[in-house]
């Protein structure tokens, strides 16, 4: 007698919700963590059981007793309120949450002396990400998800897909960068050569592309501009094949370049996207066109960097440097 499968459970469920709806997997993965400490702190009793109060009484402990900053405690109350109004189907009365204080940070922005210094001391793929990260405005996983058939030479361009919010943008890719990424591709398509001749060589395909074109994962367009220098294998199938680069290498590459460097700044990967957009406004570039290229939705996340040119909205001079 046949046993009858065992109904999912929640996180599996939860899971599987927001998959459906196309969340990214880092979201999934990050709302799954904030579940799960949501249960933990309520003694792993079911959100069925839970409502207002308890999802009140977990975010103000987050703001309370662990300060965490506004954005953390917001993103806690996404996963929770898509776990209650997608999942269990209810709605929540959020009044009385302890918010955490909003505070104004501008970015850490280095010179272009400094930025210089910093990729003068990477080397191999770290450089090269790095000099896209500075010279395309890119995110780090934005550059790191970049396939063969993203990178437009002749135009000087790169298209950034799916990127954050799940939006497509066009970027520049610089003249410096795209001649060292020609050599680069040469080392990596030699790589992808021999993967195809031991029966490997295929690559994952975001969503269902690979059903629905069977010899994509294996064609050259496809394959990651930076892979893993080793083949990850599946255990349970014996399948092999090449991811792209983890980003903590990046992370580590770039930390210690800058600190050999002698900045005092705290300075990381996402520095290079803040001094991108910095420089161009430096340079008078108009403030729509530097939104396009980073990707922001609304024009008032990129006047951040005014700000931190010290000149206001109008490029205002101190009247101390006219004497």
């Amino acid at each position: 007698m046949n046993t009858p499968p065992r109904p999912a459970g929640l996180i599996q469920r939860y899971r599987e919700e927001l998959q459906v709806r196309h969340y990214a997997r880092r979201t999934v993965n990050t709302y799954e963590q904030w579940l799960r400490r949501f249960l933990r702190f309520h003694k792993m009793r079911h959100p069925r059981e839970m409502g207002s109060a308890e999802v009140n009484a977990f975010l103000s402990h987050l703001a309370v007793e662990l300060h965490v900053s506004p954005s953390t405690q917001n993103q806690a109350l996404a996963a929770l309120l898509f776990l209650y109004r997608e999942l269990l189907e209810r709605d929540l009365e959020l009044d009385g949450v302890v918010r955490a204080r909003t505070r104004r940070r501008l970015p850490v922005v280095l010179t272009q002396e400094e930025v210089r210094a910093v990729l003068q001391r990477l080397h191999g793929a770290e450089a090269l990400v790095a000099g896209l990260l500075y010279g395309s405005g890119l995110r780090l996983m934005e550059a790191l998800r970049l396939r063969v058939h993203d990178l437009e030479f002749g135009r000087h361009e790169l298209t950034v897909r799916d990127g954050k919010g799940g939006k497509d943008r066009r970027t520049l890719l610089p003249v410096g960068v795209a001649n060292q990424l020609r050599s680069h591709l040469l080392e990596v398509r030699t790589i992808h050569k021999r993967d195809l001749a031991d029966g490997w060589g295929r690559v994952q395909l975001p969503h269902a592309l690979a059903r629905k074109y069977p010899n994509a994962p294996v064609e050259w367009g496809w394959q990651w501009v930076f892979p893993q220098h080793s083949r990850w294998c599946n255990p349970a199938s014996g399948e092999q094949g090449r991811h792209h680069l983890d980003p903590s290498l990046i992370q580590k590459a770039v930390r210690q370049a800058v600190l050999a460097a002698g900045i005092s700044k705290p300075a990381t990967c996402h520095t290079f996207r803040h001094s991108f957009a910095t420089h161009l406004l430096e340079r008078g570039q108009d403030i729509r066109t530097i939104q396009e290229l980073l990707g922001h939705s609304d024009v008032k996340t990129t006047m951040i960097y005014t700000h931190v040119l010290n000149r206001g909205h109008l490029g205002v001079a101190s009247p101390a440097d006219l004497l």
